[in-house]
């Protein structure tokens, strides 16, 4: 048998009219025998077209106030039966079933239902029941029926009836079943989240992926799934890399917790903090954020919690840099960043971002919650007899929230309210240390008087020591060692501040 088919008989039930009428000619014009249900029948007929009701292939009326209008045999014996079985070809002319090559249909908006904030019984009357049987059943009989289950395939059905004059290849069936399995099961997956309460069952489906030039590296390849446009608009510049979008999710993240703050100004790279600081304006800002580590600067991306003007974009405009992301720009900084036809121009739009976060690991995943803490004045608990400054205490929360955002081991190093330099993502604490200090030193900032944040406790005064030495004066970490008073005591001997959280923030 030619696996090649005449579309002669179409069942046409959607819930969106959208785009369905130059479909609905064109099946007309090639002589194709329509069959519809309730709204989409009126539709057809509107459009001056014959159609014939699924009534009166059934001799049965809709029911339950239209929870019921297709399930029937005599329509999924028309999309079921294999045309190429003997039995199948007898019992579809023993029961008069009429045969139905093509099936349009599409599903109750359950997704934008729920989030709407609509009542349960709104929500649950959003299950569809017909439609989602009827994706299956034309998906599952792929080799004799052609399924278009959602309105992003209409194009292509149009396309292709319109090039083959009405017919349909096995190659073409194929690839319609494997969308439709892809809407039915993405359908399915957005039910059991609304209904599941059991927190060891992990269900996703993102429909929106796209292919990225390259994974980590130009021999991986990679994809990212989610939707980037409800994040971001881009007004300008090349496509986003990997290591792009992990800089740039890095620094939506970091500068989140200065959202309430006044003009922040953040440089990342490789995810990492290399420049940040607030101040009276962003211009400011950026220049303070940019001495911190002018040379890790260099290609990286920049993010701001305000709208940038004119004279930060001019200044901007010296550095290379890859992205550029902000709330919003004036229409002139605009134009002086577009000057570099490379750099992705970024405005950030207000999204909640997921509650939870998924990585790979081993043959699974690893699943946790969003670390939605940010260390506030509070939360601080002072456990020296020094006190610290009221300047002191708005820098450890400064140093706090960027310790946050920072790769594990970290320390960090900030004075009046700039990131004055860190360590980051090594194998101990004290490495850390060291490194932030060799690096302030490398750029010329002076310690005394700074204040450190350390992203987990410190066994041993080891790091208080250092850091006296390097002209700390006053400390954030979160306490919790059976060996906290050996840094307290030191603290205490040495006049230095320091303050406990009560909440580790790990980063790997």
């Amino acid at each position: 048998m030619s696996t090649t088919k005449k579309i002669q008989s179409a069942l046409i039930s959607v819930f969106s009219k959208d785009g369905l009428e130059p479909i609905v000619r064109k099946l007309h014009e090639q002589n194709v025998t329509l069959y519809s249900t309730g709204g989409t029948e009126e539709f057809i007929k509107n459009l001056g077209i014959p159609v014939v009701p699924v009534e009166d292939i059934t001799s049965f009326p809709e029911i339950l106030g239209g929870r019921v209008k297709t399930l029937h045999p005599k329509i999924f014996g028309g999309i079921l039966n294999r045309q190429d079985n003997e039995s199948d070809v007898q019992q579809m002319k023993e029961f008069d079933i009429p045969q139905i090559d093509l099936v349009i249909v599409d599903l109750y908006p359950f997704e934008k239902t729920v989030a709407s904030g609509a009542s349960e019984q709104d929500i649950i009357e959003k299950i569809d029941i017909g439609g989602i049987s009827l994706i299956r059943a034309g998906a599952k009989n792929f080799k004799d029926t052609v399924i278009v289950a959602s309105v992003n395939e209409y194009s292509l059905l149009l396309d292709i009836i319109t090039e083959q004059d009405g017919s349909t290849t096995l190659e073409n069936r194929r690839l319609f079943a494997s969308k439709a399995f892809h809407v039915s099961s993405h359908y399915d997956g957005a039910i059991f989240n609304y209904f599941n309460t059991d927190e060891t069952i992990y269900k996703e489906s993102i429909a929106n992926g796209q292919v990225l030039r390259y994974g980590e590296n130009p021999h991986q390849k990679g994809f990212f799934f989610g939707d980037f446009d409800a994040m971001f608009k881009k007004v300008h510049g090349k496509e986003l890399s990997y290591n792009n979008l992990l800089d740039v999710d890095a620094a939506v993240n970091l500068i989140a917790e200065f959202k309430t703050d006044g003009p922040t100004f953040a440089i990342l790279k490789h995810n990492n903090a290399c420049g940040l600081a607030s101040r009276k304006t962003i211009s400011e800002a950026y220049l303070a954020a940019l001495a911190c580590d002018p040379t890790s600067a260099f290609g990286g991306v920049l993010i701001s919690n305000t709208k940038i003007d004119l004279e930060t974009a001019q200044e901007i405009n010296k550095l290379f840099c890859e992205v550029v992301i902000a709330p919003s720009y004036d229409d002139e900084a605009i134009t002086v960043l577009q000057e570099k036809k490379n750099r992705i121009i970024l405005v950030q739009n207000e999204v909640e971002l997921p509650s939870r976060q998924v990585r790979t690991c081993l043959n699974g995943l690893l699943i946790q919650d969003r670390n939605n803490i940010t260390d506030n004045k509070e939360h601080l608990k002072t456990v020296t007899v020094t006190e610290p400054t009221a300047q002191e205490i708005e820098d450890l929360i400064f140093a706090s929230k960027i310790c946050k955002n920072t790769k594990s081991n970290t320390i960090v190093f900030a004075k009046n309210g700039t990131l004055i330099s860190s360590g980051t993502g090594q194998t101990s604490r004290v490495d850390a240390l060291i490194q932030a200090v060799d690096k302030a030193k490398a750029f010329g900032f002076d310690l005394n008087g700074a204040s450190m944040a350390s992203d987990a406790f410190f066994p041993f005064p080891d790091c208080v020591e250092l850091a006296k030495k390097a002209g700390i004066t006053a400390v954030i970490q979160p306490g919790g060692s059976i060996k906290d008073e050996l840094s307290i005591n030191y603290c205490n001997e040495n006049n230095l501040a320091m303050v406990f959280t009560g909440t580790r923030h790990f980063k790997h």
